[in-house]
């Protein structure tokens, strides 16, 4: 980075980044395309699924669009049936949080900065997902593609937070993600720290291809990353790897 600005926002993704629900995702993926005709075994779900990995972070809408092609009746039906498929198995079963994230989210705030989680869910699973963790006291939004008008790889969600708590610039905002479409979201918003994170559903080279800055092994070194004063010292030299 050229000038140092202090963090005053961060924007972290929800699955993969801060709850640890990969295999709900896409066993729901898996349900909702299997009522449309595509089945596992079958090529078309190896296809389907590729697809699926690709588009993590995407608004799940859009992944269903990019499956079937030219049929909306078709994507919202499984769009539908994901929904009810992810919504029913964390009310059976409760959603766990990556480790160490609640104590990630009371020093970003401890430290004055607003946090501001962003998704590619509907607002109505968002919505569920809330209400099973209990984090209403650490965070300041949740937004998702329906808030914004797109979701990521777009920089709308991102946009939608600095205006809504009134970042004054948006150098100033710091994201953490582990998909591609993380990265894309951040740097298209003009973040000034996009850092990635490993224990997700992407790898180091896809993070760098999305124009990550930092690469983490998990969210618990983000706060020591956006705290501290020698952010260049941690830098990724994206076009040295």
């Amino acid at each position: 980075m050229s000038e140092a600005v202090p963090i005053k926002l961060a924007c972290l993704d929800l699955a993969g980044t801060t709850i640890g629900d990969i295999a709900t995702v896409e066993r729901a993926f898996s349900e909702a395309i299997a009522t449309q005709g595509i089945v596992p075994g079958t090529g078309a779900y190896a296809r389907a699924m590729v697809h699926v990995h690709r588009s993590r972070g995407c608004p799940k809408i859009e992944v269903f669009r990019g499956i079937f092609p030219g049929n909306e009746a078709q994507a919202q039906a499984a769009n539908l049936t994901f929904e009810r498929s992810y919504e029913g198995t964390i009310e059976r079963t409760g959603l766990t949080a990556m480790p160490g994230v609640a104590e990630v989210l009371d020093k970003l705030r401890g430290a004055g900065i607003h946090v501001a989680l962003i998704t590619g869910f509907s607002r109505s699973t968002l919505g569920r997902i809330l209400s099973v963790l209990s984090w209403d006291d650490k965070f300041d939004l949740a937004i998702c593609p329906e808030d914004a008008g797109r979701g990521r790889p777009w920089p709308d969600m991102i946009l939608r937070a600095v205006l809504q708590l009134g970042i004054e610039d948006v150098r100033q905002v710091a994201v953490a993600g582990d998909a591609e479409s993380d990265m894309l979201c951040g740097r298209r918003a003009g973040a000034s720290i996009v850092a990635g994170v490993m224990n997700g559903v992407h790898s180091r080279e896809r993070l760098l291809k999305g124009g990550a800055t930092h690469i983490l092994d998990s969210i618990t070194e983000f706060p020591g990353l956006i705290l501290s004063e020698e952010l260049g010292a941690h830098q990724v030299a994206a076009s040295a790897r």
